[in-house]
């Protein structure tokens, strides 16, 4: 059977199948995250922007509550490049040969940006902002006493999304070539994005404005990025549907 003669069920049955895969990959991750949890946190604990400061679990089931979180986010992580992959698989049977092939090296560049999200907000903001609160604690001489369950989960807050923005250019790469949206599409919504970025920038920061636009400026620096790979990617498109057409004519 064909895609083009799959029914609905039949497409319902294959997404199915590929939930599945993902959900049992998922679990497996997250038992190994439970292997390497403590590490992660007490790693986390012991670097440079938490040395000063002293956790404090004011609920016993603080600490028990971060394990399980960091578990699911490990298993997470190491279960997206199936995730990924599963995405590609249920898409591809849709696309031209050369898509498929470009279309599936999309999935190491995913995980790269998603890690470099993450590197810049844990390495460049988040001690900004942490440096930040301090001096606004010491000026107001107030002597923060800081819990493990609001630590981290403020990390997270901070550091999590923007693996998760990172990823605009594969997502804008992706859609293009899909034939979702075009280049000129962006541009003429830029400055809708632009606002939406900007609220985004202020939902995970704090109401500070040099942490706001450290964060706003990469924002608004990777739509442009992603613009110019939209470009490329609908020329490409077109070279490749143009292609495939002169191939199909000429059969």
């Amino acid at each position: 059977m064909t895609e083009q003669e799959m029914s609905i069920y039949d497409h319902i049955g294959e997404l199915r199948k590929r939930i599945l895969i993902v959900l049992f990959f998922f679990v497996i991750a997250t038992i190994g995250g439970f292997f390497i949890a403590d590490k992660v946190i007490v790693y986390l604990q012991h670097a440079d922007e938490a040395k000063n400061l002293t956790m404090n679990a004011f609920r016993l089931t603080d600490p028990v509550k971060i394990y399980m979180q960091f578990a699911v986010i490990i298993g997470c992580v190491l279960a997206a490049p199936v995730a990924l992959y599963q995405l590609w698989a249920f898409i591809s049977p849709g696309l031209y040969e050369k898509e498929r092939k470009v279309t599936l090296g999309y999935i190491p560049v995913s995980i790269f940006l998603f890690i470099g999200g993450v590197s810049f907000s844990y390495f460049v903001l988040f001690p900004f902002v942490v440096d930040f609160m301090t001096r606004v604690s010491d000026e107001l001489n107030v002597n923060q006493v800081i819990g493990i369950n609001e630590y981290f989960s403020f990390l997270m807050q901070l550091t999590l999304p923007f693996g998760l923005l990172f990823q605009l250019p594969v997502v804008v790469m992706f859609l293009t070539r899909l034939g979702i949206i075009t280049p000129m599409f962006l541009s003429q919504i830029r400055k809708y994005a632009y606002f939406v970025l900007l609220v985004i920038a202020a939902l995970i920061t704090p109401p500070e404005l040099l942490s706001h636009m450290m964060v706003t400026v990469p924002l608004l620096i990777l739509y442009e990025i992603s613009i110019i790979i939209s470009r490329i990617s609908y020329r490409k498109v077109l070279k490749a549907r143009a292609e495939q057409e002169r191939e199909d004519v000429s059969m």
